[in-house]
């Protein structure tokens, strides 16, 4: 088991914890190298810069079957080095969601967050409108990451958030979930994959496609970054999305995209595919 960096680790504190897999160390890892480059790298390019997440979760996570307790993606992103302007949190669980209260006031007093009970698809409308609106001379650019528990993302929320300068860093859970369910999704009538592509047309393409069962995953990420074009996001192809596994097993269990309209970030995603690879650390004070 590989060690948890010290910028991830935390302690448990009673308060109600999210269980995970070790894979989510890899995860974390790289949301937080990205968060530090985002965060810093958009700091005097944009007036203000917002963090958004659909699925936030408690705040802490402890791995499955350890007393080891990791930063979730809100804390991360409350503890960069250059803070965003603004955070806003999205939680359907009301127990996490009033755990995550307590732990960002006692890691994050000052910080500016607004707090979205209920689902993120529901409630889009509600997450939209606590961004801060832009205007010629406020510019304002946001990073939403999208993380379910499966591939039940909803495009339409995606869609709907697209209409602001935003990017989008997407857990793409279609490794066991895809082959899994696969008869289910292919032939039964399932709207869970269109619900998550944005489209219905996909099993067309599919059958059409010739391509072997066991790459049933690849096909459906890259139906999504078709999807996000549609959206006029640069193009993402499936070498620059990050294929994570399952430690124990070593199955492919999700991709991690981001989705953006501006090279800058595509610059920066390069070099967390990078450092992902190799296991090395960024020097943020260099």
């Amino acid at each position: 088991m590989s060690a948890v960096p010290a910028n991830l680790r935390t302690e448990g504190d009673g308060l109600r914890t999210s269980i995970v897999g070790n894979w989510a160390k890899e995860k974390y890892r790289l949301l937080a190298i990205y968060y530090e480059m985002f965060s810093t790298g958009m700091k005097d390019k944009w007036d203000q810069r917002v963090y958004i997440d659909l699925y936030a979760g408690g705040g802490i996570a402890r791995i499955d079957g350890t007393g080891t307790h990791l930063k979730g993606s809100p804390l991360i992103a409350l503890t960069v080095r250059n803070r965003f302007d603004k955070y806003v949190l999205c939680e359907e669980d009301e127990d996490l969601m009033a755990a995550l209260k307590v732990r960002v006031k006692r890691v994050a007093p000052a910080a500016d967050v607004s707090y979205i009970s209920g689902n993120c698809d529901e409630r889009v409308e509600e997450i939209s409108n606590a961004v801060p609106r832009g205007s010629s001379d406020r510019r304002v650019l946001s990073l939403c990451l999208v993380d379910p528990f499966d591939f039940g993302i909803k495009f339409s929320t995606i869609r709907r958030l697209s209409r602001l300068f935003i990017d989008f860093v997407v857990l793409l859970a279609v490794g066991m979930d895809a082959n899994r369910n696969y008869d289910h999704y292919v032939e039964g009538n399932s709207p869970k994959i269109d619900d998550a592509l944005g489209n219905s047309e996909w099993r067309d393409r599919w059958r059409a496609s010739g391509i072997k069962r066991r790459n049933f995953r690849q096909f459906l990420a890259e139906e999504f970054a078709t999807s996000m074009a549609s959206l006029d996001y640069i193009a993402t192809p499936l070498n620059q999305m990050k294929l994570v596994k399952s430690g124990e097993k070593n199955l492919p269990l999700y991709y991690l995209a981001l989705f953006s309209r501006h090279q800058t970030a595509h610059k920066f995603w390069d070099d967390v595919l990078k450092y992902g690879t190799d296991q090395r650390q960024l020097d943020f004070d260099s």
